[in-house]
């Protein structure tokens, strides 16, 4: 019997928990234990028998751990951690700042291939699988557009980047697609949208004692990449409300492609997904992107990774005689 893939999760919140979880339904797949910036003592696992390290831990466990999942944030957390731990660990990480990929791509890339790791960045349901999903429509109907909705549901990112302001003390924010411009998509049009006209982006913060509002809410729309582009609302509520309405993490969203196969003929790709756990979701791909990681770095491929530059069969813990089998 082949020994299992073993994974270390770096970072200890919803996304942590998600991949803790997800190990647990995958036997070709064992957890080393978690890695946090908190006091192991008080980090309380899913599982009781999780083992909890501080970060300072990693240096010494090199040989235990065949693949590091990073459950960070992309706004601060993985820009610094995933090409200073690519220097020692084959990893994924989820890092989902668009504009920011070839930067960040670059940046771990180089770590990887210098230290002879495998990295696997911005892996997830977008960027990762709505990318696949995206580069399919271009390459099966290229005369076409492409257009990406997502929501209505919470952003971990988006939201990360919220509590990062100073200020808030806690907050969540929700994307809302525009549904008629979907349905006239579904219908075979390809209107031109910006940004703006694709979705809005919802805020609900609850401020943290003595902040001033208008700056936290200046600080907040202005914000690069992440709000700036998009008309943003921003609600303040207690830490009461929050907790109570704003508890659970759905997401999912849309890519459709509207091309032509010929003069004459009109063809539609859509690909949905509705969730209702955003982390538990993203964690689930995180594993099944550890598990390719383990699998490159196995037959000596190096460097930093993205999902299309990996096949999908190494994502499943079936043969490739049993996908052909059953799937093909």
């Amino acid at each position: 019997m082949t020994a299992p893939i073993r994974i270390g999760i770096v970072g200890y919140g919803n996304l942590g928990r998600g991949v803790e979880a997800s190990i647990a339904l995958n036997p070709d797949l064992a957890l080393v234990g978690v890695f946090s910036r908190r006091d192991p003592a008080a980090v309380r696992t899913v599982r009781p028998e999780t083992r909890v390290f501080e970060m300072a831990a990693l240096t010494g466990m090199r040989a235990e751990i065949d693949v590091l999942i990073l459950c960070g944030g992309s706004k601060s957390d993985l820009p610094e951690q995933t090409p200073e731990l690519a220097a020692s660990f084959t990893l994924v990480d989820s890092f989902d700042t668009h504009a920011k990929i070839p930067e960040h791509f670059d940046r771990v890339d180089a770590a990887a291939t210098a230290a002879g790791t495998t990295a696997v960045i911005s892996s997830g349901w977008d960027p990762g699988l709505f990318s696949l999903n995206r580069l399919f429509g271009e390459a099966i109907l290229p005369e076409g557009e492409t257009y990406t909705f997502w929501g209505r549901g919470l952003s971990q990112g988006h939201s990360d980047a919220l509590r990062r302001v100073p200020g808030v003390a806690g907050a969540v924010q929700y994307t809302i697609p525009a549904e008629a411009a979907i349905e006239q998509i579904r219908a075979g049009g390809r209107p031109e949208l910006s940004t703006r006209e694709k979705h809005v982006r919802e805020c609900f913060v609850v401020l943290a004692d003595g902040a001033d509002a208008d700056a936290v809410r200046t600080e907040i729309v202005t914000m690069p990449d992440y709000f700036e582009p998009y008309d943003t609302t921003v609600t303040f509520v207690s830490a009461e409300e929050l907790a109570r309405d704003h508890a659970t993490m759905p997401h999912g969203g849309f890519v459709l492609r509207s091309g032509n196969s010929s003069p004459e003929q009109r063809q539609v790709i859509e690909y949905r997904l509705q969730l209702g756990s955003n982390p538990e979701f993203t964690s689930s791909v995180l594993v099944a992107y550890a598990r390719a990681a383990a699998r490159l770095s196995a037959m000596g491929q190096t460097g930093a990774k993205t999902v299309f530059d990996i096949a999908p069969g190494l994502l499943s813990p079936r043969s490739n005689a049993d996908l052909r089998r059953d799937l093909l």
